[in-house]
């Protein structure tokens, strides 16, 4: 059985025991959420698929931790200008383990 769930306008395909790197969440690490924001259930032969979400259905999680991604380097270059400016970033993230996918009857 999986689902795939949307939060911070991205989806994730995610099954029970996953262990899924997500946008941050405003939550502390131990805390137990809810996504119910669920686009899609499979269970075996059995695909509920929502319009835009299945009605009632619920995806459990826990927060592990938050941590942040590798760095990506922003390089803006101008040929001919003498111009050339580096930057970097790294994207904060919430590690969540799914506990349980509810299917909403």
């Amino acid at each position: 059985m999986y689902a795939v769930i949307q939060t911070g306008g991205k989806q994730y395909r995610v099954a029970e025991g996953d262990v899924v790197d997500i946008e941050l969440l405003p939550e502390e690490a131990g805390a137990a959420i809810d996504f119910e924001r669920v686009l899609l259930i499979v269970d075996g032969k059995q695909v509920k698929v929502g319009r835009p979400f299945v009605e009632g259905a619920r995806v459990s999680a826990r927060i592990l931790d938050h941590g942040r991604g590798d760095k990506v380097m922003i390089i803006k270059f101008r040929r001919r200008k003498h111009h050339m400016k580096r930057q970097g970033h790294r994207q904060w993230f919430s590690r969540v383990e799914i506990t349980g996918i509810g299917t909403g009857a």
